[in-house]
């Protein structure tokens, strides 16, 4: 397994000297430190801490000013006055108190998001408190103007600051270097991770292998040291200047191992991650469990059933009943230039299969030549597809008007009566058809345990590009991390997927 790290210059950390043979333990030369506007990782954070407290500020003034200005006008009354000048501090501390400023968090996305909504949350709890210790009755009015445009305000202006931050590290500025200790198969997947995303600030400059391990196929200007005992890997760190020492299942680190090398690297000033194997489980569902001594991790079961997936089937059928009836004269404008278009049918229907495997209708408006199906067999030989789905770049059977409808996804439309109806989602996995689950493997069936979606993670990260794998292990990933942040962001995400017209043909 080979990771485009150090020659790629993806990573933006300088690589060391030439290391000697494989399969040696050897000492290498600390290399120079990234010459960068800002040198450090904790420099970067510095700054990012600080623009976004800035930003938070800014957002509760705003907020607060308007909040002020559309409840009272511009007359308002003292105590008002007081909490408006207030607000902005007292949104502040909201965050703080629910660690929205900590290191570990900041640029993360959907868990620095999740801050901000505990921290609304918070602030409305204290507010309300507040109002009845006091005895003075807070205007509602004031609250529902508030509440949600701070969060919003908040979101966009960490959103951006979080573009910034990933532009930076990109670039190769305030990465943190990292030193891979474990397995060598379990150490190679960490770095094709770290290398993946640089974006996450995770730069690897030197990999640590037990010494019976295979050989580990690394671009050279990673050096590779057998040893993944404490003492080796100490004298590692020291030789490659790293900043992070991250284990990937290593039986030479654990127990008392583990915890002397975290007082070892703590004197060093350096961080130590744990790797514990699992894959794409996100934050929310992992947690430490302390027992009997010792440090359990906690695996939280998918959210599939129960009081959330409530909520998120009575928020698909308010939405999209809402959404069906506001585009309705869209609805109506394009269901005509579809007939006149080309002969045929307006709507174009297809058996797909939902949740828990039950078939249903899903509905599109036509965008193809009625007899498309028919001459489909003529251009397999032109099949731009992912090996499953038949796509076309320029397919020939695609009207002129369905061009259109589909460069901006508006073919898609009326699933919304699909949504209404219980048959889908409007987050979800993609609706597969009978022919692709006959097909599945065991742990692609585990995608039909929640109702498809007209939008999903396989619709923001490249619809028509993906591989057939990728986009079952986009799916698979909703499935085990969903939550109705997630679902937000993704709403957001499709929004700019659309109009940036990214792998729609």
């Amino acid at each position: 397994m080979a990771a485009e790290i150090g020659a790629s210059g993806r990573s933006g950390i300088p690589a060391p000297h030439v290391p000697p043979p494989r399969g040696e333990a050897r000492t290498i030369p600390a290399p120079p430190r990234a010459a960068a506007p800002i040198r450090t990782a904790a420099g970067l954070l510095r700054r990012y801490r600080a623009l976004a407290l800035a930003a938070d500020l800014t957002a509760g003034a705003l907020a607060a000013g308007c909040a002020t200005l559309v409840r009272f006008g511009s007359d308002p009354e003292s105590r008002y006055v007081a909490l408006t000048l207030l607000a902005p501090l007292l949104w502040v501390l909201a965050i703080a108190s629910r660690r929205g400023y900590e290191r570990r968090f900041l640029g993360t996305g959907p868990e620095e998001y999740r801050s901000l909504a505990d921290a609304a949350l918070v602030l409305f709890t204290v507010l309300a408190v507040a109002s009845f210790v006091l005895k003075s009755d807070l205007s509602r009015g004031f609250l529902v103007v508030f509440l949600p445009s701070v969060l919003v305000l908040t979101g966009l202006g960490r959103r951006q600051l979080r573009s910034w931050l990933y532009r930076r590290r990109l670039a190769g500025h305030g990465m943190q270097r990292v030193l891979v200790v474990g397995h060598s198969d379990a150490a190679a997947h960490v770095v094709e991770q770290f290398d993946r995303e640089p974006q996450h600030g995770l730069g690897v400059v030197g990999v640590c292998v037990n010494r019976e391990a295979d050989l580990l196929v690394l671009p050279s200007e990673i050096p590779v040291i057998r040893g993944t005992d404490p003492r080796s890997v100490l004298r590692t760190v020291d030789d490659v200047g790293a900043d992070v020492v991250a284990v990937a299942s290593s039986p030479d680190l654990s127990g008392h191992a583990l915890r002397r090398l975290a007082w070892a690297l703590d004197e060093r000033d350096v961080d130590l991650i744990v790797s514990p194997g699992i894959v794409e489980v996100a934050g929310p569902r992992l947690s430490i469990r302390p027992v009997a001594g010792l440090s359990l991790l906690h695996l939280e079961r998918p959210a599939m059933r129960g009081g959330r997936m409530i909520i998120k089937r009575a928020i698909d059928r308010l939405l999209g009943s809402a959404l069906f009836v506001l585009l309705s004269p869209l609805l109506a404008g394009i269901a005509i230039a579809v007939k006149l278009s080309s002969p045929g049918p307006v709507l174009f229907r297809q058996l797909r299969i939902g949740e828990d495997g039950r078939p249903f209708e899903m509905l599109k408006f036509r965008s193809m030549v009625v007899d498309a199906e028919e001459r489909r067999t003529e251009l397999a030989g032109v099949d731009e597809g992912n090996g499953v789905l038949f796509k076309i770049r320029a397919d020939p059977r695609v009207t002129r008007v369905g061009a259109l409808l589909r460069r901006y996804s508006m073919d898609e439309f009326p699933q919304l009566w699909n949504v209404v109806r219980g048959d889908m989602s409007l987050v979800g996995p993609r609706p597969p058809l009978p022919q692709e689950v006959i097909a599945y493997t065991d742990d692609a069936t585990r995608r039909l345990r929640v109702r498809p979606g007209m939008t999903g993670l396989w619709q923001v990260s490249g619809r028509s590009d993906l591989s057939w794998e990728e986009s079952i292990r986009l799916d698979l990933r909703y499935v085990d991390n969903w939550s109705l942040a997630l679902d937000a962001i993704i709403l957001w995400r499709t929004w700019r997927a659309v109009v940036g017209r990214s792998g729609a043909y």
